[in-house]
């Protein structure tokens, strides 16, 4: 990619809020060799857990909102522990978790809105494996959780 991730999220005009402290005996994200696993992060709206389930009392489009509302956190979580995106080669690995019923057959649309992001920012460097499951709860309650792996 020619021009920096900073430059990137600018025009795709998306600020990086401060990263969140881990909500239990956990940290954000650990690099081993060349290899950065970042936590699970749920949707967030308004700084509190978006909370819902898919196929109950929220859609595919709300969904991948906060998939995309994930991808930026993941992304200021990325930020904060590598201090440059600059560093990132590969987005290696996207999972993503959705909360949802047991008929509810959607999940791999709703984790689009955060591939689709990583995309946007980092090109072909975002390009990535990934997995998508229903599940019966995530915690507090929230729609969707989203983990990544990265290489530096």
């Amino acid at each position: 990619m020619t021009a920096n991730i900073s430059d990137r999220l600018k025009t795709l005009g998306i600020n990086l809020p401060p990263p969140g402290p881990p909500a239990a005996a956990y940290v954000m994200a650990v690099t081993t060799g060349n290899t950065v696993f970042v936590s699970g992060h749920i949707a967030k709206r308004d700084g509190k857990p978006w909370v819902g389930k898919l196929g109950q009392d929220m859609d595919t489009e709300a969904g991948k909102a906060a998939a995309k509302s994930i991808a930026i956190d993941l992304i200021a979580t990325l930020q904060d522990h590598l201090g440059s995106l600059d560093r990132i080669k590969r987005i290696v690995k996207v999972m993503g978790l959705v909360n949802s019923t047991l008929d509810y057959t959607e999940q791999h649309l709703v984790i689009n809105g955060c591939s689709e992001l990583i995309f946007e920012v980092f090109g072909e460097t975002g390009k990535h494996a990934r997995s998508a499951f229903g599940v019966a709860q995530i915690p507090l309650g929230a729609c969707v959780e989203i983990e990544l792996i990265a290489e530096i």
